[in-house]
């Protein structure tokens, strides 16, 4: 039963049939090509739904977490840090680690996928497959990069949380690239890709293992060595490491800090913790 915004299928025929004879339209100006046979519209419109509420846990959720977490004068840096590493893992993501991740097995070893940009529209447009999993999906390629970028993104910035106060923006500006290429990708293809873990039966529903044990063991790591103090006796080993970590890293938070750590703004941690409680919705309902 149609209305007047919501018309029948036959009542939107009719109607576009009048404005030809009308001549407000032409035939030529008519799109007459049907939906693909693959394409099932509500599986696509729920994808990018869950995705879309995702991508809001990291920008603006972790944005407006870590900026309000942390002491005021760390506040853009860390936010910042979220930020960049969402934009920079969406152009690294096209260009050339999607396809490492979800694409063709690389070489012999089912670790990584050959790499290669998903920027084509016709490839875009095209039914979403996994080919090394032997999987098809009822949505197109745009969705499934989209997606899966989302994912990957989040990634990082959950690791941008070990190093908030820790960390020069320019060393993060280099780290995250080079941390999704060689960490990221070799996770998501070994259990969702069609990879090792993937052929032994291994499932991981929601991102437990490629996306939280990943980054929590990286932000671990990586908190543990930018704070540790570097016991050499070697007087240019301590030269060295006493200029890498001045220039590249903040180091270990010094005293003051450890004692005086509040948060500059509770409000907007507030916010952001419940932007990103709300964007569960899709991280749990999209797999």
């Amino acid at each position: 039963m149609g209305s007047r915004f919501f018309p029948t299928q036959e009542g939107h025929h009719l109607r576009m049939k009048r404005h030809m004879d009308m001549g407000i339209i032409k035939r030529q100006e008519i799109d007459t090509s049907e939906t693909p046979t693959w394409l099932i519209q509500g599986d696509q419109a729920w994808q990018l739904t869950a995705a879309t509420l995702v991508a809001m846990q990291s920008v603006p959720g972790l944005v407006c977490m870590y900026a309000g977490i942390v002491k005021k004068k760390w506040a853009i840096n860390s936010a910042f840090m979220a930020f960049y590493a969402f934009a920079a893992v969406l152009i690294c993501w096209t260009v050339w680690a999607y396809k490492m991740a979800f694409g063709t097995q690389w070489g012999s070893f089912p670790l990584l996928g050959v790499p290669g940009p998903v920027i084509s529209m016709d490839w875009e447009l095209r039914a979403s497959t996994l080919p090394a999993a032997n999987v098809t999906e009822n949505y197109n390629q745009a969705t499934m990069v989209y997606f899966q970028f989302v994912f990957a993104a989040i990634t990082v910035v959950l690791i941008a949380g070990s190093l908030l106060g820790r960390m020069n923006f320019l060393a993060w500006m280099v780290f995250v690239p080079l941390w999704l290429t060689f960490s990221y990708t070799v996770g998501a293809f070994s259990v969702w890709g069609g990879g090792f873990l993937y052929t032994l039966g291994v499932i991981d529903y929601s991102g437990g293992y490629v996306i939280h044990v990943s980054s929590g063991t990286a932000g671990f790591v990586a908190a543990y060595w930018l704070g540790i103090s570097f016991p050499f006796s070697s007087s240019f080993s301590s030269f060295f490491f006493e200029t890498y970590t001045n220039r590249f890293i903040l180091g270990p938070r010094t005293q003051r800090d450890r004692d005086t750590f509040y948060p500059n703004n509770l409000l907007v941690v507030l916010v952001g913790a419940g932007i990103l409680w709300v964007g569960w919705n899709g991280n749990f309902s999209c797999f």
